[in-house]
């Protein structure tokens, strides 16, 4: 096979640190080829994808040793600028990749860098603004877009250069699931055309397509080879903290002994071996009892209308929503839908249009900031957007000193919540030093050491890997449990399955869904008539007709069939 990318014992240590972020990397990426890069936050995923291109070392310095090669030739020999004409890089952070005053300008901006005539740019923009959906986007200012849309302009700008290796670090953390999918889509197109393509990613459906899985742990690669060979290891997995595919975490935990980590694989077996008497079965979906009467919403929101300044675009319509006291809601809709337009009215963020938002029953614009701030912590999609002070513990108790806390109140206060969310060992770093998923995680405490009544998350798991999304998610749950408010805006099917009890979808600016989480899962038409679809797992429980739709609520309820048995 011939090699586009060769890496030769490659070992890197940022400056300023001692650890090795690579540690003697040796693989290779054949052309045409597509390799998923898999492992947990600091595992090196990121430090790699950065090679390619000479970024690391020639951007990033520190201590550099062993090679990469880009068609043979050495690329510390290369300058980036160089490079950039072969290979493409979308970064984990891509909203530090816009900086043009619209779409179409964006797009430009490399293909005019490679000094192509007026006319194929013109085609070139075209033709990728169709595939990544943007089309009718092309004179927009890109501030103004969504936080999935921005993601996916990213990826055009670069794709449309079309790059002989294109490295991906997490292109898809703010996309709706079927945008997912096309982006996804897009090895294919990447792969006809002889490149090779490289993406990092948490969720195991994007190595499904991959020629190649690169399992990594701690710098290094761990295990490397087809994905049904890498990502059919669950205790591997386990040890990488990666989370695994949930169906064949559901058919190993039932003990079957083939791999089977298909919806259509895994729905034949179980009728086919599991001997289940005394019950129905595959008839028994079950509607949840609806949600009790309950008064005093926590928000209500009536007739709910927002129209963006920029073109006068209509963000919201009629929109019509109580939220009540101890809720763990989930809002859930394609990219641009309104998603985080509707929950920056929880807090006054936005003004509406027309219509209102009560909190605890008064028009929210009689509270003051300072008061509303008391009552509802809000937590950014991009965390940069609300990070600026000097060190993480500054950071973290910068609004406990503003509400008037003492400091006896602060410090075990901050202390606490820094343990939590895993930066304890960070307090006195400078935030701009941290991980995108580290600013995550410093964003999120920052909002919730004050414990307000109702907090506000806007896609809080972004950027995090799997063993830290559990810990946050159950943070929230425990806050729940103590009578919080807690509104998450999230892609993540197996999130919402988890901890949410009730759903409201929004689909080109209108509320199109709305109850709790069992029943609106068992929609499934529905949710692919309004952009989202299901996951896998879910649409296994829907076949089969079980109430579960969590690897551990189905096990138990396939178990509790009388003469349960794999044979």
């Amino acid at each position: 096979m011939v090699h586009t990318l060769e890496f030769n014992q490659l070992s890197f240590t940022y400056n300023r640190t001692e650890k090795p972020a690579l540690k003697k990397i040796e693989a290779q990426v054949g052309k045409g080829e597509f390799v998923v890069l898999m492992g947990a936050g600091g595992s090196g995923k990121s430090s790699l994808c950065y090679t390619p291109n000479g970024v690391i070392p020639h951007l990033l310095r520190g201590k550099y040793s062993g090679d990469v090669l880009f068609n043979g030739a050495s690329v510390a020999t290369k300058k980036v600028w160089e490079l950039a004409r072969s290979v493409g890089l979308v970064m984990q952070d891509f909203e530090s990749h816009l900086f043009s005053s619209s779409v179409e300008l964006e797009m430009a901006f490399g293909l005019e860098n490679l000094g192509m005539n007026r006319a194929e740019i013109g085609r070139r923009i075209a033709e990728y603004l169709k595939i990544i959906g943007l089309e009718h986007k092309l004179h927009f200012e890109p501030s103004s877009l969504s936080g999935g849309q921005k993601q996916k302009l990213a990826i055009g700008g670069v794709m449309c250069m079309e790059p002989e290796l294109l490295v991906m670090d997490e292109p898809t953390t703010d996309l709706d699931p079927f945008t997912r999918t096309e982006i996804l889509s897009l090895s294919d197109l990447v792969r006809d055309r002889g490149a090779a393509l490289i993406i990092a990613d948490h969720r195991s459906e994007i190595s499904l397509n991959a020629d190649s899985v690169w399992l990594m742990k701690n710098g290094e690669i761990v295990k490397m080879g087809k994905p049904v060979d890498v990502m059919t290891d669950l205790r591997l997995l386990q040890d990488c903290r990666v989370m695994p595919p949930p169906i064949l975490e559901l058919m190993d935990a039932l003990d079957f002994p083939k791999k089977i980590w298909t919806v259509d694989e895994a729905e034949s077996a179980l009728r086919a071996q599991i001997k289940i008497g005394g019950r129905s079965y595959g008839n028994s979906l079950i509607n949840k009892p609806p949600i009790s009467e309950r008064s005093n919403p926590i928000i209500s929101v009536r007739e709910l209308k927002y129209v963006y300044d920029y073109k006068k675009v209509s963000g919201l319509n009629d929109i019509n929503l109580d939220i009540y006291e101890g809720d763990f809601l989930a809002i859930m809709g394609p990219n641009g839908s309104g998603k985080t337009t509707l929950a920056k009215h929880f807090n006054a963020l936005l003004t509406p249009a027309a219509g209102q938002v009560l909190l605890k029953g008064k028009p929210i614009d009689s509270y003051t900031k300072k008061e509303i701030a008391s009552q509802v912590g809000y937590v950014f999609q991009n965390p940069d957007n609300q990070i600026f002070a000097p060190t993480v513990v500054d950071e973290v108790s910068f609004s406990l000193r503003q509400l008037g806390f003492e400091e006896n109140v602060i410090k075990p206060r901050v202390k606490e919540i820094l343990q939590i969310v895993g930066l304890q060992e960070m307090e006195e770093e400078d935030p701009v030093r941290l991980t995108k998923g580290q600013r995550q995680r410093l964003a999120v405490a920052s909002a919730m050491v004050t414990q307000p009544p109702v907090l506000v998350l806007d896609e809080p798991t972004k950027g995090l890997d799997y063993p830290h999304k559990v810990e946050l998610m159950k943070l929230l749950m425990k806050l729940n449990n103590q009578g919080h408010t807690i509104i998450i805006i999230t892609h993540s099917f197996w999130i919402v399955a988890e901890f949410a009890s009730r759903i409201i979808v929004l689909n080109s600016g209108k509320k199109v869904l709305e109850g709790q989480t069992r029943e609106i899962f068992s929609r499934e038409g529905e949710l692919e008539k309004a952009g989202l679809g299901t996951s896998p797992l879910v649409s296994l429980s829907n076949r089969l007709g079980l109430n579960g739709i969590t690897v551990d609520k189905m096990v138990q309820e396939l178990k509790s069939y009388e003469n349960f048995r794999v044979s």
